[in-house]
């Protein structure tokens, strides 16, 4: 495993699993075989409705929780709730979580924000960071925050890279991290003939190709599955290195093309939307 070292001197795997779109069960079976592979880093969200599965795999483990990286993501609707984050700490059955994110620039982040900064204080959060906001608001926190974000998480792969957003967030000392690292399951990117040169001169799969270059680029990544092999397979990104000129080939494939697109219609929705947290199992 490879780390990265946060703002605030807190130690994040490089690599990790992502539980978005998985069920309760899903998330259960893929966070234990994720941990039982040597992942340490797992990655939910309120949204997700899938926290109590996600501390389910936890305990069942056999792991010490100081030796699992766990992030989870505040919704918009809950940004205002005094509560929000003690309820999210019963959900996942544990007393702090190591990075907290505020998951959409909806609502009134702000305040979701603020009380983050006080979860921090207060030692239930290790680190806290922000998912899916742009530069401008972005700045807009660090304008008002007391306690720096360490992370954001956006989509990034090889077809949108973000290198503006990147060099923004060097400057702030901010790390990134990718989800959809592999393109969302975009054939057309996986299925690069480039990917496939290299796959063949290293021995891995185009999909380890890719998962190399973020770790290389400085990207925190977060793939998703609920296949036991895929997720072996994600893993194994750790014994190889790919060369600059191969790195540099890579990153000529920027094309600037997101799979998600942030409107303010969408926004508006997510301020309202509440996830059925209390209905998972």
């Amino acid at each position: 495993m490879e780390y990265t070292t946060l703002n605030n001197g807190i130690n994040m795997p490089m690599l990790g699993i992502g539980t978005f779109l998985l069920t309760p069960d899903e998330a259960e079976r893929s966070v234990r075989s994720a941990l039982e592979t040597g992942y340490r880093l797992i990655d939910t969200a309120n949204a997700y409705v899938n926290e109590k599965a996600v501390g389910r795999a936890m305990k069942t483990s056999g792991l010490d929780r100081e030796d699992i990286f766990l992030e989870t993501k505040l919704w918009p609707s809950f940004y205002e709730q005094a509560d929000a984050v003690e309820k999210t700490l019963k959900r996942l059955d544990t007393d702090y979580v190591d990075l907290l994110l505020l998951h959409q620039p909806a609502g009134n982040y702000i305040a979701g924000y603020q009380q983050m900064e006080k979860a921090y204080r207060e030692g239930k959060v290790r680190a806290i960071g922000l998912s899916n906001f742009d530069e401008t608001q972005i700045q807009e926190i660090l304008d008002i925050c007391e306690v720096k974000p360490t992370v954001l998480q956006t989509e990034v792969h090889p077809y949108s890279q973000e290198k503006a957003m990147k060099n923004f967030l060097a400057g702030e000392k901010i790390a990134i991290q990718a989800w959809y690292p592999l393109g969302h399951g975009d054939s057309a990117l996986v299925e690069e003939p480039l990917f496939a040169q290299y796959a063949a001169k290293y021995g891995k799969s185009r999909a380890q190709i890719i998962l190399r270059w973020h770790i290389q680029a400085g990207h925190i990544v977060i793939p998703g599955s609920k296949n036991p092999e895929h997720i072996r397979d994600n893993f194994a990104v750790f014994d190889f290195t790919l060369k600059d000129d191969e790195m540099a080939a890579i990153s000529a494939m920027d094309k600037q093309k997101r799979y998600y697109t942030r409107t303010p219609e969408l926004l508006e929705q997510y301020a309202t939307m509440v996830p059925p947290v209390d209905e998972q199992k």
